[in-house]
C-alpha cells in the first residue's frame, strides 16, 4: 500500500498522462494496457484471467483492495483521498477504485466461433458507450460471442467496460479481419449472417429463421 504525496511519480503515469488510445499502445509491458473502474468490475476482469499492473483507490475502498488482490500480493495499491485522485485522474473517481490491467492476447477468430452457435457482430460501431451497451445485451440475451470489425471502438475502452457492468471481461470476443475475409470465414464456418436494420425493406428475424 503506498500513499500518493507526489502526482508526478512515475508509477501514476497510467492513471495521469495516458488516455485509453495510448494505453493501448504503450510499449512497456508489451501488448499494452486498459484501465477497469469500480470493485466490482476489476473482481469480472481478474476472475477472467486478466493480470492487474496497479490499483489506484480511494481511502475507504482499502478492505475491497485487499480482497481483490489477495491472489497478487506484489501489486501496488496507491491510496489517497478523493480530491487527490480527482486532480491526478481529472475527474471525480466516484466509485472508489481503478485499475491499471494487462491487455490478454486477442484469441483467434476460429478458437471463438468454435462451439458457437449464436454470434453478435458489431460492425464499425464507433461509440464506446454503445458497444458496452451491446455486451450487457449480448450477456443477457444469451449470445455466445462478439465479433467485431477492425474500426469498432474499442471493448476494453474504460466507458464500454463501464457501460457494460463488466460483460466485455466474461462474454467471448475478438477482431475480424476486413469484411471481405470475414464474410467468407464465417459462412465457412456454417453461419448464416443477418444484418440488423431499421429498414421498411427489413423482415423480422422468425422469417428470417424459416
Amino acid at each position: 500500500m503506498i500513499p500518493i504525496t507526489d502526482l508526478d511519480l512515475p508509477d501514476l503515469s497510467d492513471y495521469s498522462r495516458l488516455t485509453d488510445v495510448a494505453l493501448r499502445r504503450v510499449s512497456e509491458p508489451a501488448g499494452g494496457l486498459y484501465i477497469a473502474e469500480s470493485p466490482k468490475v476489476i473482481g469480472r476482469a481478474i476472475a477472467a484471467g486478466h493480470r492487474p499492473r496497479s490499483l489506484l483507490v480511494q481511502e475507504q475502498w482499502l478492505p475491497d483492495a485487499e480482497r481483490l488482490l489477495e491472489a497478487w500480493p506484489d501489486v501496488p495499491v496507491y491510496v489517497g483521498a478523493a480530491k487527490v485522485l480527482e486532480k491526478l485522474t481529472g475527474y471525480n473517481l466516484h466509485r472508489g477504485a481503478l485499475a491499471a490491467m494487462h491487455r490478454p492476447a486477442l484469441a483467434s477468430v476460429a478458437d471463438i466461433i468454435t462451439n458457437a452457435r449464436r454470434i453478435v457482430i458489431l460492425e464499425d460501431i464507433v461509440d464506446h458507450t454503445n458497444v458496452g451497451a451491446i455486451f450487457r445485451s449480448v450477456a443477457g440475451l444469451g449470445a455466445d460471442a462478439v465479433l467485431i470489425t477492425p474500426r469498432c471502438a474499442d471493448p476494453l475502452y474504460r466507458r464500454s467496460v463501464r457501460v457494460s457492468m463488466g460483460t466485455v471481461l466474461q462474454v467471448p470476443w475478438t477482431r475480424l479481419p476486413e469484411w471481405h475475409e470475414a464474410a467468407p470465414l464465417l459462412h465457412a464456418a456454417g453461419f448464416h449472417l443477418a444484418a440488423l436494420a431499421l429498414s421498411d425493406e427489413a423482415v423480422s428475424l422468425d422469417r428470417f429463421a424459416v
